[in-house]
């Protein structure tokens, strides 16, 4: 697919300088020109709402800043205009950090609302300095030349443009198929997942937030010497809105979505205007009415917008392997046979006046599979959360390694070599089986969004490709490496989870409820996994229901009831108990 798409953006490159020479109309170079900056601004919002699932509307404030500051400064300092492109990059960044940092730890409608007020406050701000000419604006602003060469508002002015726009939507599409764009596209999908592969998931959401508002400021620079004037009208709300009813419809998902909403919005808006009024006999903003019932119909009919009409029928081809030969990643120390491995020491879990985990302790060795059993209610999930970091214990400790971890972040935890799968598989169905694995190497590479972007990093992507696929194949899913992963069954799913959790090069790998929803013959070749792991040296810590399992294939049991570890020993030993077999696996007649 990233071939095809790649091969679509070669195809409108060469027919950039073809359109310049065509005897179009002026009107149509103009419209063309306006395409090209819209869309660079949507281009943000694809990879910010879109992919990243971040609604903004603050992104026309950022075409703002762009704008006003090259308007001012080439008015008022005689600094050339591709200076001020450097100028206005920097500031927007700046803003653009410094607003995420604040908006990017709220969750739900809040961020939406923390933008709009954000756009709002910001045209309010340009609206009333008299520096910047207040709702007037500035005027007169130089249009853009090299050397002698005025490149006007025409067709050189629409060879820059689409020149710029076709570059950034290169880099975009080299951005989301690398290591910093898996990390990315698992933003939408939560931060639970994410986080336990070792990935900051705020540090993206702010990268991706600083790099929309950076195309939008490029847009805006374009925007103030192609008009040669600014004014607050062009960076309220009002576009704010636009800009994103733009991506909805043009497809906010692909990057392609974006050129295609830029484009319909424009020629619609500029047609409608001339046409609506005719039809009803009097003047006044009609094309909004339209625009608004078409919204709707996208969102019911189309919800991935109309690229999404041109990508279904696109022929889905499987990545080329070329990381047979790549170099193997480098992998941590591993603890001798019996070795210490996790310590857990009196953990207790308070949610105020509920204690949820009452001081369990237990230990795993290195080599071992410890099963942590119990009703539902036990304590279970909130012992395995309080071990991976999700959550923070009232008091207690947990050691891994010779390291106290309590208290640590889950991706911190992950990078020091503690694995998880979850009770309800986490995955990206729009990835494929190989790419979301390849998501629990994360930590094991290194490189970020620019070299993602410029395509320097094809080096590293073959070796997180191999180590994926030596996962994959390590667990009898070497078949499955280019399906979609939404396509699986539940129990293929499982094991591409477990998969992808030994992608991070665990010491120990922590399984919840692996066996839920698998019939009996998956849940023997997860046995038969297991098995093979424990055989390999691996640690195991399994949190599970199906007793037969547990009992086939754990050394050792933690059994919890009401949150207080009931026993605890080898299972023969543990099956025998009358304590548990009152208040688990069931008592004798």
């Amino acid at each position: 697919m990233l071939k095809l798409q790649n091969m679509g953006l070669l195809v409108l490159a060469a027919a950039i300088p073809l359109i310049a020479v065509l005897p179009l109309p002026d009107f149509w170079i103009t419209q063309l020109n306006y395409i090209g900056m819209y869309s660079m601004t949507v281009l943000g919002l694809v990879l910010l709402t879109g992919v990243g699932g971040l609604t903004s509307f603050g992104q026309a404030a950022f075409v703002g800043i762009g704008a006003y500051t090259t308007a001012w400064l080439t008015l008022n300092t005689g600094l050339s205009p591709w200076l001020t492109l450097f100028v206005g990059i920097g500031l927007t960044a700046a803003s653009a950090l410094v607003v995420g940092l604040i908006t990017l730890r709220m969750s739900g409608h809040y961020l939406p609302l923390a933008t709009i007020a954000w756009g709002l406050s910001l045209y309010y701000l340009m609206g009333n300095l008299d520096a910047l000419g207040k709702y007037d604006g500035l005027l007169g602003i130089q249009s853009l030349s090299i050397g002698d060469f005025d490149l006007g508002q025409g067709r050189p002015f629409f060879v820059l443009t689409w020149v710029l726009l076709l570059a950034f939507a290169a880099g975009m599409l080299h951005l989301l198929d690398s290591r910093a764009g898996r990390a990315i596209r698992a933003l939408k999908g939560g931060s639970q997942m994410a986080e336990a592969m070792g990935i900051s998931t705020l540090r993206y959401k702010v990268t991706i937030f600083v790099l929309a508002a950076v195309l939008a400021s490029v847009a805006g620079w374009l925007l103030a010497h192609f008009q040669r004037t600014v004014n607050p009208s062009a960076f309220g709300l009002k576009m704010g809105i636009e800009y994103l009813f733009m991506a909805v419809v043009g497809g906010v998902g692909h990057v392609w979505g974006a050129i295609v909403g830029a484009g319909l919005i424009r020629v619609l808006e500029d047609q409608l205007q001339v046409l609506l009024p005719k039809l009803i006999g009097t003047s006044g903003s009609y094309e909004v009415i339209v625009f608004g019932i078409t919204l709707v119909m996208v969102l019911k009919y189309l919800p991935e917008g109309l690229w999404s009409l041109v990508g279904r029928h696109m022929p889905k081809r499987p990545r080329p392997v070329d990381w047979i030969h790549a170099a193997a990643l480098p992998e941590r120390p591993k603890p001798a046979t019996n070795d210490l491995v996790l310590d857990v020491q009196a953990i207790r879990k308070e949610f105020g006046g509920l204690v949820a985990v009452n001081d369990i302790g237990f230990q795993i060795r290195a080599g071992q599979i410890v099963g942590l059993i119990g009703p539902n209610g036990a304590g279970k999930s909130t012992t395995f959360n309080l071990i991976t970091g999700v959550l923070a214990a009232t008091s207690g400790g947990v050691v891994f390694q010779g390291e106290a971890i309590a208290g640590k972040a889950s991706r911190e935890i992950a990078r020091l070599g503690l694995a998880r799968t979850f009770q309800h598989v986490k995955m990206i169905p729009e990835m494929t089986v190989l790419e979301n694995v390849a998501l629990g190497a994360h930590t094991r590479g290194h490189k970020g969004v620019l070299p993602a972007m410029l395509r320097a990093n094809r080096q590293e992507e073959q070796r997180l490709f191999r180590e994926a696929q030596r996962q994959l194949e390590r667990i009898g899913m070497g078949e499955y490496l280019h399906e979609l992963a939404g396509n699986l069954a539940m129990g293929p799913q499982r094991l591409m989870e477990i998969a992808r959790a030994l992608c991070v090069d665990p010491v120990l790998l922590l399984l919840d409820e692996p066996a839920a929803g698998l019939r009996h013959q998956e849940k023997q070749a997860l046995a038969d996994v297991l098995r093979q792991l424990k055989n390999e040296g691996m640690s195991i810590l399994l949190v599970e229901h199906d007793m037969d399992l547990v009992m086939q294939i754990c050394d050792h049991l933690v059994v919890m009831e009401f949150g207080t570890l009931l026993t605890q020993g080898p299972p023969a030993q543990v099956q025998q108990d009358p304590k548990v077999r009152a208040a688990y696996l069931g008592t004798e007649h």
